[in-house]
């Protein structure tokens, strides 16, 4: 592969830039399936420079990082366009959030079904195996 395209992982994460010798090679994006995309500039492979942009526009720093640090546990439409009524929890940062399926978990990335063992996306895409349960997930 050789010049501008583009490339899909098997994850449904979708490379698009220059590409070098087989592997991304000058400026290039990975648009990942919840939304999410890293813009950077690549070398053989690997990223040089870059940026994460959330699905929601929230762009991700490495430093001075005041999203959801301990002081301030807001999620970011929260920030963006105030609080919900304040007998309502907001469980997700997605409005409205998503419906978990009866008996899965909600990880932040798809639903975990304890019966398969098996993780998929918000559109009930197989996303991967999981052997346990990570403690992060949220329950229904």
């Amino acid at each position: 592969m050789e010049g501008l395209g583009s490339y899909t992982l098997p994850t449904g994460t979708e490379y698009r830039g220059t590409l070098k010798d087989g592997m991304f090679d000058g400026e290039g994006d990975l648009l990942f399936p919840n939304g999410g995309i890293y813009r950077a500039v690549w070398h053989r492979g690997v990223p040089t420079q870059g940026k994460y942009t959330f699905a929601d526009g929230l762009e991700y720093k490495d430093k001075k990082w005041h999203y959801c640090d301990g002081y301030d546990r807001r999620f970011y439409t929260e920030i963006c366009s105030g609080l919900i009524e304040p007998d309502i929890s907001q469980l997700t940062n997605l409005d409205p959030p998503p419906e978990i399926p009866r008996g899965c978990y909600d990880c932040g990335d798809g639903f975990y079904n304890p019966e398969t063992r098996v993780v998929v996306d918000y559109k009930f895409r197989f996303l991967r195996n999981a052997g346990m349960i990570n403690f992060f997930c949220k329950v229904n």
